[in-house]
């Protein structure tokens, strides 16, 4: 498994923007899906976003199509999410996924091997 370490986290207004980052380290090799998932108050986690290794392959969360963007950059073996026009229901904390499987990151996120600690993400009204 990877080690993950998220960064980036904060307070912002509405209508603002954050970058998180996920630097992984470890077995990064075989990391061909990373990802980014949240958990609001009083709320299970979900999904945000995928990419693959290539970046050929995105998948994002209706509720952040259109205002989010994920990126990888292998070479550093860290993963973004660009948030922009962020709301006060993005309030989370985000947590950064790495796995062997794009399917997996994606449809069954149960068991995805390696997760990040997570960083918490407020939006104010």
């Amino acid at each position: 498994q990877a080690q993950l370490v998220e960064s980036g986290g904060g307070l912002v207004q509405a209508g603002g923007s954050l970058r998180l980052s996920c630097a992984a380290s470890g077995r990064t090799l075989l990391l061909n899906a990373m990802g980014w998932f949240r958990q609001g108050p009083g709320k299970e986690r979900e999904f945000v976003a995928a990419i693959s290794w290539s970046g050929g392959s995105t998948d994002y969360a209706d509720s952040v199509k259109g205002r989010f963007t994920i990126s990888r950059d292998n070479a550093k073996s860290t993963v973004y999410l660009q948030m922009n026009s962020l709301k006060p229901e993005d309030t989370a904390v985000y947590y950064c996924a790495a796995d062997r499987s794009y399917t997996t990151m994606i449809r069954i996120p149960s068991g995805i091997g390696s997760w990040g600690q997570g960083t918490q993400v407020t939006v104010s009204s």
